[in-house]
């Protein structure tokens, strides 16, 4: 985003990198979804969404490949490494970015909950679960042999 009207305040992409993107706002809302069809399409028991307007989401790097999940919205994820990237209805205005995917997740917080008649029970106790740092799980040494093949949180 070039213009000065649309400086870029967060940028975000795929695990492999070959997709980028950018926004020129932080966006006003960030919710999660337990509906399934959020939890099939982001393999996960929720999906974490951050909704803005297309006029300030910008593509930098690539072409995701789209699904259309339903008669009224298309996902966009990466065609090379899978990575679930966007939710939009088709003709709508605005596109919700899987927050996962953002250089910087901890600026986009959810503040919102929908398809709870979908939500695991189990989902409510994650916070109480007990806890390990990957460094604690895997050990120094495991760590130390570890290649990251994923692309850097920035560009």
């Amino acid at each position: 985003m070039t213009d000065n009207n649309h400086k870029t305040v967060l940028t975000g992409g795929c695990q492999c990198g070959a997709i980028r993107f950018a926004v020129s706002k932080v966006p006003p809302k960030v919710s999660i979804c337990h509906c399934r069809m959020c939890q099939k399409a982001s393999g996960a028991p929720f999906a974490s969404l951050a909704d803005i307007e297309h006029e300030h989401f910008t593509w930098t790097r690539g072409k995701p490949a789209t699904f259309q999940s339903s008669s009224i919205a298309e996902r966009d994820f990466c065609p090379a490494c899978g990575t679930p990237l966007t939710y939009r209805l088709i003709g709508g205005p605005r596109i919700e970015i899987m927050t996962g995917t953002f250089d910087r997740p901890d600026l986009v917080v959810p503040t919102r909950q929908y398809g709870t008649e979908s939500r695991l029970g189990w989902v409510v106790g994650i916070a109480n679960l007990p806890s390990q740092t990957t460094q604690q799980n895997y050990g120094p040494e495991k760590m130390a042999t570890i290649t990251s093949h994923q692309h850097p949180d920035h560009d």
